[in-house]
C-alpha cells in the first residue's frame, strides 16, 4: 500500500499532504504552523503533523519540475528572483525524516489536474487548469477517463489569464498572488467601462487553444494608462475581461472533450464570481472544484498524480485536530444575544476558506454585523462576508446556480438582500456555503437550533483570523487570539 507525502513549497503558500493506503489522510498549509502568512517554506511542524498520519514514507512527490521551471525563469529574466536558489534535493535534505524516501517530481499542471480529478468521484470529465504559471504552462486541458488522465492541449507562458488578473490586482493597489480575491470583491462596486479597452490593449487572440496576449504582464502593468485611477472601475473591467476569456475557454473545452462533467483547478478556480457564470452556461451537468484548487492544493495533487488513481474525497477537514467540540447551547446563547462567536474545533480546513471549524460566526440580519466583524478582522470595510446556510433552505434564500455549494465556490443573488445585509455584497450577491449533517455535524446542529430560535437558517461565517495572519490552527492559537482580540474562542 502507498505511503506518500506530497509537497508544494519554495514559491508561495507552501503545503503538505499525506496519502496512506490510497486515502488522503492529511493536508495543511504550512503557514498554519509557522504563523507566517503565505509562508513559502516547508514548516517542520507541518511535516511532523503529516508524518503522524503515516507509518512510514515510501515516496515524496514534489508538485513541479524545478529544472524545467528554471528554464522559464531564465527566459523571462526571473531566475534571480527565485524564492530559494538551493536545489530541491539539497533543500529536502534539511529534513531528516525525508532522506530515505524516494523523491519524484511531477508537472505543475499535472498536480493541479490530478488533485481535482482523482478527488472528484467522476470516472469521466473534462479537466481544465487555469493559473498564473506553472513551469511553462498557464492553461491546460485534460480528459479524464477511468484512472487515465490525458493531456489534450496547453497554453504556455507568457500568455496567461491568471497573470493578467494578478497584474490588474497590482494595478488596483493590492498584492499580487495574494489579494486577487480582494480585487474580485471590489469589482462589484464598479462597472466594466474599461473592459473593451483592456481587451484591445492586452488580448491578441481569443481562439482556444491559440490564446495570446499582446505583451508579457509578468512584471506588472504599472505603466499601462496611468491616467486611469478609479480602482473599482479597473477591478470590474479586469473581472469582465477574465470572464469573457474563460467563457471561450470552457466552451472550447466542452466541445473538444465532448464531456458534460467538468473538473476545474488552478488558482483562477477560486474566482467564485466567475464560477457562478460558468455554472449558468449549461455547458456542464457537474462541476467539481476541490476546496484548495491553487498551488497549496497541489501538495495533495502531486501525491495523487504519482498514485495515478481515484481516492475517496474525505471532505476539507484535513488539518490539525483540536479534538474538542463547543457546547451547542453556549454557542447558541451567544449568537442569540447578538455576539460574534469564535469557534475552533475538530480538524482544520484545507484551503483558503474557513468552513466552520476555524470560524467567526454571527447573526447575519443586523445591519451593524458586517461593520462589527470587519472591525474585529481589521479588513477593508467594502469586503463581503459569506453565509453558511442549512442545505435544505439554501434555494429558498439564494438563486444558487448549483444544487449545493459546501465550499463557498459559487456566488448567488439573494432573494431578499435587505433581510440579511451582513452576508450580502453591494450587488446583492452572496458567496454561499451550504451545509448538511454529514459535512459538519456541529455547524449543522448549531444552524438548526438557531433556526428554531430565530426563524433564520443561516449565519455569517468568516475565517478565525485578522487580516495578514493565518487562520487559527491549534488550541494555543485560539487562546492567543482570544486574549489579543477580546473574544472568547469556543
Amino acid at each position: 500500500m502507498a505511503h506518500i507525502l506530497g509537497l508544494s513549497c519554495r514559491s508561495h503558500d507552501a503545503a503538505i499532504a499525506a496519502v496512506r493506503d490510497e486515502e488522503l489522510v492529511f493536508a495543511s498549509h504550512c503557514e498554519r504552523y509557522s504563523r507566517r502568512k503565505n509562508d513559502p517554506a516547508l514548516a517542520p511542524a507541518a511535516l511532523s503533523a503529516a508524518l503522524a498520519h503515516l507509518d512510514r514514507v515510501d515516496d515524496v512527490v514534489y508538485y513541479e519540475r524545478p529544472v524545467l521551471k528554471r528554464t522559464r525563469q531564465l527566459r523571462s529574466g526571473q531566475l534571480g528572483l527565485a524564492a530559494d536558489p538551493v536545489g530541491l534535493r539539497a533543500y529536502l535534505r534539511r529534513f531528516p525524516q525525508l532522506r530515505r524516501a524516494r523523491l519524484h517530481v511531477v508537472d505543475h499542471h499535472h498536480s493541479h489536474a490530478a488533485g481535482g480529478y482523482y478527488t472528484s468521484g467522476l470516472t469521466e470529465a473534462a479537466v481544465v487548469v487555469v493559473d498564473g504559471i506553472g513551469e511553462w504552462n498557464t492553461v491546460s486541458l485534460w480528459h479524464g477517463r477511468g484512472d487515465r488522465l490525458d493531456r489534450v492541449a496547453t497554453v504556455n507562458y507568457p500568455h496567461s489569464i491568471g497573470l493578467l488578473y494578478s497584474a490588474f490586482t497590482q494595478r488596483t493597489g493590492f498584492k499580487p498572488n495574494e489579494e486577487e480575491y480582494i480585487m474580485m470583491g471590489l469589482a462589484a462596486y464598479g462597472t466594466p467601462d474599461l473592459a473593451d479597452l483592456i481587451w484591445h490593449d492586452f488580448v491578441a487572440r481569443d481562439d482556444w487553444p491559440h490564446f495570446r496576449l499582446t505583451r508579457s504582464v509578468h512584471r506588472g502593468i504599472a505603466d499601462w494608462r496611468p491616467e486611469l485611477t478609479d480602482r473599482a472601475t479597473l477591478a470590474a473591467s479586469a473581472q469582465e475581461v477574465t470572464e469573457r476569456l474563460l467563457d471561450g475557454l470552457f466552451a472550447w473545452a466542452a466541445k473538444e472533450t465532448g464531456s458534460r462533467n467538468l473538473v476545474y483547478s488552478g488558482g483562477v478556480a477560486l474566482n467564485c464570481a466567475y464560477n457562478s457564470r460558468l455554472a449558468r452556461t449549461g455547458l456542464f451537468d457537474t462541476i467539481w472544484i476541490m476546496p484548495s484548487p491553487g498551488d497549496a492544493g497541489s501538495s495533495a495533487g502531486s501525491a495523487l498524480a504519482h498514485l495515478g488513481r481515484h481516492v475517496r474525497w474525505p471532505g476539507p477537514y484535513l488539518g490539525h485536530d483540536i479534538g474538542r467540540e463547543p457546547d451547542i447551547e453556549e454557542a447558541l446563547a451567544s449568537l442569540v444575544r447578538g455576539e460574534v462567536l469564535a469557534v475552533a474545533h475538530g480538524r482544520a480546513e484545507f484551503g483558503p476558506r474557513a468552513l466552520g471549524n476555524r470560524s467567526l460566526l454571527a447573526d447575519p440580519r443586523p445591519p451593524t454585523a458586517k461593520r462589527r466583524v470587519n472591525a474585529i478582522k481589521r479588513r477593508e470595510p467594502f469586503r463581503p462576508f459569506a453565509p453558511v446556510v442549512l442545505e435544505e433552505h439554501a434555494h429558498a434564500y439564494f438563486d444558487l446556480p448549483v444544487p449545493t455549494s459546501p465550499y463557498m465556490q459559487f456566488v448567488a443573488r439573494a432573494h431578499d438582500p435587505e433581510a440579511h445585509l451582513a452576508v450580502c455584497h453591494v450587488d446583492g450577491t452572496s458567496r454561499v456555503q451550504t451545509v448538511n449533517a454529514g459535512q459538519n455535524p456541529f455547524v449543522h446542529q448549531l444552524l438548526r437550533r438557531f433556526y428554531e430560535e430565530t426563524g433564520c437558517p443561516m449565519l455569517l461565517n468568516t475565517s478565525l483570523n485578522i487580516k495578514g495572519e493565518p487562520l487559527v490552527n491549534t488550541t494555543e492559537d485560539a487562546i492567543r487570539f482570544g486574549k489579543l482580540h477580546g473574544i472568547r474562542v469556543l
